[in-house]
Formats: structure tokens, sequence, C-alpha cells
């Protein structure tokens, strides 16, 4: 059976969530590295996933993003997404702040795992009331794997934020520029963007750098 958090999430659309304890993140670790037991007869994804929330705090959970991860499902069959999805807000209900990131078991939604730090990801910025249809058109595509890509595919993510939404897909690889495009060529597809949507990518090393030059401007 899939795991699923015993919240039905429909807090997430609520602006009184601030002060959230945040999760043990020793109790997560064994989570998304654990397998997903899938019961006979359902129809088996390629890979196994784990969906993430997180929501920008303030204070010290807004300088550490690991703070403010929510684990709050996980699947390995097309059956299990579904039991899972249905009970999700979805993105256009989010409320400003918050994303959520869908990405293989065992990698976490942060540009320092191992399977992140040397890649990148494709970009995205949706004016509003566009964000859940592109979603759900992107993790169908992730999940039917329709990039055709190998194992480079790490994750999505999208991002609601005030004035826009924000949706990317993340691989291992940023220096490989013939996946990278490969990428590129399917994520505008599958996301039926309209004529002439910019999309831009960035590899996570160059945001570590962006974050750190921050941080010393700050001290």
């Amino acid at each position: 059976m899939s795991s699923i958090s015993s919240n039905k999430y429909y807090h997430l659309c609520s602006d009184d969530s601030e002060e959230e304890t945040p999760n043990n993140n020793l109790e997560i670790d064994n989570q998304c590295f654990t397998p997903v037991d899938v019961p006979e007869g359902e129809h088996k994804l390629q890979s196994q996933y784990c969906l993430w929330y997180s929501r920008r705090g303030s204070g010290k959970q807004s300088l550490n993003f690991h703070l403010n991860l929510k684990l709050i499902g996980r699947f390995g069959s097309v059956e299990q997404y579904w039991r899972i999805y249905s009970h999700l807000v979805r993105p256009g209900e989010l409320s400003s702040h918050s994303d959520f990131h869908l990405f293989k078991s065992g990698i976490k939604p942060m540009w320092e795992d191992d399977a992140n730090k040397c890649g990148g990801k494709w970009i995205v910025r949706l004016r509003k009331g566009l964000s859940s249809r592109c979603w759900e058109n992107l993790v169908l595509a992730m999940l039917g794997e329709q990039f055709m890509v190998g194992e480079e595919i790490c994750g999505a993510v999208v991002s609601v934020r005030f004035q826009e939404d924000i949706i990317s897909i993340w691989n291992r690889t940023a220096s490989d520029t013939a996946v990278t495009n490969r990428i590129r060529d399917t994520f505008r597809r599958v996301l039926n963007l309209p004529q002439g949507t910019a999309i831009e990518y960035k590899a996570h090393n160059d945001s570590i750098k962006e974050l750190e030059t921050i941080g010393r401007g700050k001290t």
C-alpha cells in the first residue's frame, strides 16, 4: 500500500501554518530510502517516488530549507499515485510561498543531494491560473518516462508565488547539453506552453554560489 500521511493536506492552502514543527530528519531519511510495497495486480512504475511539501517560514526556518520539508506521500504504482493525488489540493489552491516537490525515492529535493549536485533544472514562470494543469501534465509525463533520457530525471517542483508560479524539472548532469536539450524539448511539449513562453536552464552549482554570495552580504 502507498504511504500517505494522516494529514489530508487541506491546511496547505491556509496562511495559518507559519510556526509548524519540522519533521524528524532521520525519520524522513529512512522513509525516503525505504521501498514502497506495491500490491499484486497494480501497475508498477519504472521508479518509485516521494512527494514533498515545503513552505517558506520566518526566522531560522527561512534560512534552513530542510527544516521546511515535509514528506507527505510515497508511491510505486499508478494506482498508488492516484490515491495520493485524490487527497491533494491543487497547486493553484496553495498558499503563497508553497511548493510541491516530486522526486524519485532516495533523492531529496535539495541542490546538495548526491543525485542533484552536478545537475540543474529547466525553469518556466507561469502567469496565475496555469500551474495546476501544467503541473499535472509534467507529473504524468515524468511517471510515464516520456523524457527518454535514462536515469537523468531526478524530480520536479511547482512553486507558488504571489504574482506568478514556477515549474521546474531537475536532472543529474548539467554539463550534458544533448540531454538537457532533449529534456527542454519534452518539457515544453508536455506543458503545452503558449507560443513564445521563455524557459531557462540553471545549474544547481550556480544557485549554490548565488546563495553563498547573498549569505556573505548579510554578514
